[in-house]
């Protein structure tokens, strides 16, 4: 059997700065380039496989290993992964692009006050009021990547708009073949 392997792109930023919406462009753009591709997000990955997720460092480093060996799989196997995650460490991030040989990082940059006033979530609102502890970019730091691949301007770039730029970076890089 041959095995054809594919690539991987992290998404990833502060809570609310517009991963999920930037990642969820991107799979539909390329699916409509006939790429066969998964996006794992990492909040509906975390009720899977925790009835009570945890955020503390030893449950999040537990979790980013477990997300980045599922990423690897489906890329040994030819399925393009989008890795919708926050992971406020670069240690994690890095451990994924080790193991996965084609990766893109991609960087949502969104001020911290735009996120809090976004929060669809209400982490940081559950944050403010004591609720949620190791919130990156409130109790917890967040590690912006130092040299991303592709920086997205979450406050201002449109999110078709930036999934074309990822699209491209990958053309650049010969990641797929353009089929369109």
């Amino acid at each position: 059997m041959e095995h054809k392997r594919a690539f991987a792109v992290w998404i990833t930023g502060l809570p609310a700065s517009g991963k999920s919406t930037l990642a969820r462009a991107l799979e539909t753009e390329l699916k409509d380039r006939r790429v066969d591709v998964v996006r794992l997000e990492s909040d509906a990955l975390r009720m899977i496989v925790s009835d009570d997720p945890h955020y503390d460092s030893r449950n999040r480093e537990t979790f980013y290993r477990l997300l980045a060996w599922i990423g690897t799989l489906l890329a040994q196997h030819g399925v393009a992964v989008i890795f919708d995650a926050t992971a406020s460490r670069r240690s994690y991030r890095e451990a994924a692009r080790r193991q996965i040989p084609d990766f893109l990082e991609v960087y949502v940059e969104c001020p911290l006050e735009v996120c809090m006033a976004r929060d669809p979530k209400g982490i940081y609102k559950k944050a403010s009021a004591g609720e949620a502890g190791n919130v990156p970019g409130v109790q917890e730091a967040y590690e912006p990547p130092e040299m991303p691949d592709v920086l997205v301007h979450g406050d201002k770039d449109a999110p078709i708009e930036a999934a074309q730029r990822i699209v491209e970076k990958l053309r650049e890089k010969r990641l797929f073949p353009v089929t369109r």
